[in-house]
């Protein structure tokens, strides 16, 4: 005899087969959403090559987020990093200029640090060079 679920009552081993079909459907809309992402920020695929991923992802879809990713995985990761790297370097410049240094003014008082005596000639290297990138 094997146990109903009545209503809300269940038993312990259904919740957690449960849980793990919920977990495995929010990672699978994950992936959906990054590939749509990717799909959408690629300017080297045509028009008709994206509706045509679209179509597959809707009219087959796990079958084709596996497809997209063996195919393409390469350009996915180029362009995630592309991204990342843009968005870090948008970052530093708005904290630069929101700290209203620049790179001068960073020498200067790295300079005024080594003429001091506070830091040696190679930490004032250093700094020079973290300053002008």
């Amino acid at each position: 005899m094997t146990p109903q679920r009545v209503g809300l009552v269940m038993n312990f081993w259904d919740f957690l087969v449960d849980l793990f079909w919920i977990y495995i459907f929010f990672a699978y809309l994950m992936v959906l959403f990054s590939i749509f992402r990717d799909i959408f920020s690629d300017h080297k695929l045509h028009g008709v090559a994206k509706a045509i991923w679209i179509l597959v992802l809707i009219f087959i879809p796990f079958a084709g987020a596996l497809v997209y990713l063996i195919a393409r995985h390469k350009g996915m990761q180029e362009r995630a990093l592309a991204a990342a790297k843009a968005q870090q370097d948008a970052a530093s410049s708005y904290i630069k200029a929101a700290a209203g240094t620049s790179a001068t003014d960073d020498i200067a008082k790295a300079k005024a640090l080594l003429d001091s005596g506070t830091i040696t000639q190679a930490e004032y290297d250093q700094l020079k060079s973290k300053a002008l990138a």
